[in-house]
């Protein structure tokens, strides 16, 4: 597939005011919506669903991203437990895949952002779940829920670079969502997100308007065919497909030891 355009509308310092004004609106809006709901026993998946798209379409427009999808879109209503593993190389990667598939998607989030005055509470009330990268102990307790949401039918998105990059390449990936995966046998769907890096580059104020963004969605990955010993297996699957959705050459050779510290998906 050629490559994207590269548009060169960089907005302008009122226009980032605005676009930052604009997305702190959109998301106490529908942040303050989830508060008032959830002690009311009103807020449902459904119902999360719907905000968390609603948001994430207003996201999109208030930068004028020109969005595309590509590939198959599974059906996460087969019963199947599935976990999205994403490109991370922009803070709109989240909106973009909320606005490019279905299911009741969630984010595996830092616990940096639930302390984050409305937007932490309203995520814990639409069951996002956490991840403490700092504690090991804390780790292992919190797969352990993410893996009890993805029973229940939740869809878990996680970028296995743990940050953003700022080029769009793939970074060196973690091990966490490669255990989860494994402890849950879930379908890993490789997802990654062209031109999306230079929308906000990472580390930057740069905002530049009117993007053309692909989401290109791969071929499904079964877990459950690899066990602990075949974690490296897995992660270079994993990797090798989404490079290639990203139209890259495979770039440096992946460490299977990783950076993570978390232990085997079986002892979690």
């Amino acid at each position: 597939m050629p490559s994207l355009q590269i548009l060169s509308e960089r907005a302008s310092l009122i226009r980032r005011l605005g676009v930052i004004l604009g997305t702190l609106s959109v998301v106490l809006y529908y942040c303050c919506k989830v508060l008032v709901r959830a002690p009311m026993k009103r807020l449902d998946r459904a119902c999360v669903d719907r905000y968390t798209r609603a948001m994430s379409r207003l996201l999109l427009r208030l930068v004028r991203m020109d969005l595309s999808v590509h590939g198959a879109i599974p059906d996460f209503n087969d019963g199947r437990r599935y976990l999205i593993l994403c490109s991370h190389s922009s803070h709109y990667d989240i909106p973009a895949s909320f606005v490019a598939l279905p299911g009741s998607i969630r984010m595996l989030a830092k616990k940096e952002l639930f302390r984050i005055p409305f937007l932490g509470p309203a995520m814990r009330a639409a069951e996002f779940p956490s991840i403490d990268r700092h504690n090991r102990r804390q780790a292992l307790a919190d797969l352990e829920t993410a893996r009890r949401m993805m029973e229940s039918g939740i869809v878990l998105w996680a970028a296995p670079e743990g940050t953003r990059s700022a080029d769009g390449r793939l970074l060196k990936f973690k091990k966490g969502c490669f255990h989860l995966a494994l402890d849950t046998d879930a379908v890993i769907i490789p997802v990654s997100i062209r031109g999306i890096h230079r929308v906000l580059p990472a580390r930057t104020f740069r905002l530049n308007l009117g993007q053309k963004v692909e989401v290109h969605v791969g071929e499904p990955i079964d877990a459950s065919q690899y066990d602990a010993a075949r974690l490296g297996e897995l992660m270079a699957e994993t990797r090798a497909r989404m490079q290639e959705l990203l139209g890259q050459e495979p770039g440096e050779a992946m460490n299977p030891a990783g950076a993570s510290d978390l232990p085997p998906a079986r002892a979690l």
